[in-house]
């Protein structure tokens, strides 16, 4: 999604939201990460002006003091960035890839089931299709991407063939570079 992101050519506009539809964003992000609630004033306080950077595609990019913090797409579930994922890594579900999976996972690639079930691989929690979860990798202290489950994670399991993880944000993409001002 990220890929060959960059805001000047991929933002369309900006603006500063009503302070309904930042309550109604700041009530979505906390139902869908309820282990932000400590800290969600020090990410977004009620005082400071939320920024929606909308994209091309229907992105939506949510931003506050000229920080990027989380994204949708289509209206779908928000995703924090990676710089916010490593200040809360346990926010939301992990799995984890082996070593071998680092570099085409730093490259982009969706993550193949045999990639998160083999030796070095985990996936500790049941987890329904459509899932965002965190992708750590073995030996690694931080996320090094996020994704959306293609399967349960049951069926990763089970069938062990075709695409477990689609990514959506990595480390080095666009948006991890991305500099937008308000």
């Amino acid at each position: 999604m990220f890929k060959k992101f960059s805001p000047k050519d991929d933002v369309s506009g900006k603006s500063k939201v009503k302070s309904s539809v930042q309550r109604g964003i700041r009530s979505k992000i906390l139902e869908q990460y309820p282990a932000l609630n400590p800290y969600i004033e020090e990410l977004m306080p009620k005082k400071d002006p939320l920024i929606l950077v909308k994209c091309h595609d229907r992105l939506n990019v949510v931003m506050v003091n000229d920080q990027l913090l989380f994204f949708n797409h289509h209206d779908g579930p928000y995703f924090p960035t990676l710089q916010i994922l490593h200040k809360f890594p346990d926010i939301m579900p992990q799995v984890q890839v082996d070593r071998g999976a680092i570099k085409f996972v730093l490259s982009g690639a969706n993550i193949m089931c045999p990639g998160l079930t083999s030796k070095g691989a985990r996936i500790d929690v049941d987890l329904p299709v459509d899932t965002p979860v965190a992708v750590l990798a073995e030996g690694k202290e931080h996320a090094l991407a996020l994704g959306e489950l293609k399967m349960s994670t049951q069926d990763i399991k089970s069938i062990n063939k075709g695409v477990g993880v689609e990514l959506v944000h990595f480390i080095n993409d666009g948006l991890w570079h991305a500099k937008i001002e308000a």
